[in-house]
């Protein structure tokens, strides 16, 4: 791959401009001299043709043909006469040249001149030499004139690629350091003035997407301290509880061994589901890979209220829909369903109504918890955020509702939380691809 070619601009364009006009300057030039060459054989033709007319006028008026001669000749034109007698009048002829023009007549008129050979000499030099004046004229016109543009071409250049010296110096005073600053063209219809456009969105991209790094970055040394932390918590336990059995004397009441072996199991499966759910956000973060598959939503949502009965037997299941099937993941499906419904069950704590309704691409779940306020509907999917013992209760890692929202935008759908009608929160699956009733 070639590097991009980064000859002067200002020189192209002015070596450009001015070669083009050298060569316009050149035609006009050839132009010029052929038709004045041309046209001056017309005037030297046109001359010799009235001073034949002329003698012939002279001849019949019978004027003497030393007189006659005088008469026809003027600058540049020599005449020479050859009576009928012998008697010959005026300058032999010259020597053949390219540059000598004659042309020859013989006139009618009394009994001495009738008969008589006339002949008109053109000496074309003086034109030759007006020619060749006319050239040196051209020449320095030409010069001048390639000159004077050139000094032109020089300032309109400078001035025309202004606006690139402003690009470049805005592009070092953001390398080194410097932001917010932009082009603003007036007219973005020309072609700097899209080029400019052009460099001011891209700097708003590259701005937005540093920010958008930094908040990234900010974000994820705040989760891997808040990870870190939720993480410290059940592992403490585990090392209590394990310290204690150790010290327990050997006949130390077994219902004793027995709490503190239970707590040791707690502990563990809450930092086993922590560590599990980090792991769905790492693959979600690094593009979840699903086995999409038909899928009859209401099957896992009866088999999910089944799974709360048994948990949660003070929690009311209702359940209703129509039997949709969906294309997408059942296994992350079902995870989604879990983790709402366990959210709910904890909201309400443990006691309450929880309706799941398949809808024709998603579910929705409603408790009758304490509901999530305005402010806070966006914020519960950020990743280890919690609200009040009031709506989160005990046991939440602040990781379910990230996760489910994950997988349903990767199955194409939303995750989203509005108020329910009669109090309490309902949470929102929409948007799965649906089959019609294709397998």
């Amino acid at each position: 791959m070639t590097g991009l070619r980064t000859t002067s601009l200002r020189r192209r364009v002015t070596v450009t401009v001015l070669v083009v006009l050298a060569v316009v300057l050149v035609a006009v030039g050839l132009v010029v001299d052929t038709v004045f060459r041309a046209q001056a054989e017309r005037d030297v033709n046109a001359v010799l043709t009235a001073r034949v007319q002329l003698a012939q006028q002279l001849a019949k008026q019978n004027v003497a043909p030393q007189n006659l001669l005088r008469r026809l000749e003027t600058r540049g034109v020599r005449a020479s006469l050859a009576l009928p007698d012998g008697t010959f009048f005026g300058a032999a002829d010259p020597p053949a040249d390219d540059r000598i023009r004659q042309v020859r007549a013989t006139l009618s008129g009394p009994a001495r001149i009738d008969g008589a050979k006339l002949t008109l000499t053109a000496d074309e030099s003086l034109v030759a030499t007006a020619e060749q004046n006319l050239r040196w004229v051209l020449l320095g016109t030409g010069l001048v004139a390639l000159l004077v543009a050139a000094v032109a071409l020089l300032l309109a250049v400078r001035f025309a690629l202004a606006p690139l010296d402003a690009m470049t110096r805005l592009a070092r005073t953001i390398v080194s350091g410097g932001r917010g600053g932009r082009l603003a063209p007036e007219r973005t219809g020309t072609e700097l003035g899209r080029a400019a456009a052009a460099f001011d969105s891209a700097l708003d991209a590259l701005e937005g997407a540093e920010r958008a790094a930094r908040a990234s970055e900010a974000r994820t040394r705040q989760f891997v301290a808040d990870a870190a932390h939720e993480l410290r918590t059940p592992l403490a336990g585990v090392q209590a509880a394990a310290e204690a059995l150790l010290q327990q004397p050997s006949d130390a009441p077994a219902e004793q061994r027995e709490r503190l072996q239970l707590l040791v199991v707690r502990e563990s499966r809450r930092a086993g589901q922590l560590v599990a759910d980090l792991l769905d956000l790492a693959r979600l973060d690094a593009g979840a890979q699903l086995d999409r598959v038909p899928v009859p939503l209401l099957e896992i949502v009866r088999a999910q209220a089944e799974q709360v009965r048994l948990t949660a037997p003070d929690v009311v299941v209702e359940v209703s829909g129509p039997d949709t099937r969906v294309l997408g993941d059942r296994a992350r499906l079902t995870q989604i369903v879990a983790n709402l419904t366990g959210n709910a069950v904890r909201a309400m704590d443990g006691r309450g109504t929880l309706s799941l309704e398949v809808t024709g691409d998603g579910i929705t779940v409603t408790d009758t918890g304490p509901g999530v306020p305005g402010p806070d509907r966006e914020r519960i999917f950020d990743r280890l955020v919690r609200l009040d013992a009031a709506r989160g209760g005990e046991g939440g890692s602040g990781l379910g509702l990230p996760i489910a929202r994950g997988f349903a935008r990767a199955h194409g759908g939303d995750l989203w939380c509005e108020a329910a009608p009669g109090g309490g929160a309902r949470f929102r699956l929409a948007g799965l691809p649906q089959l019609d009733g294709r397998e």
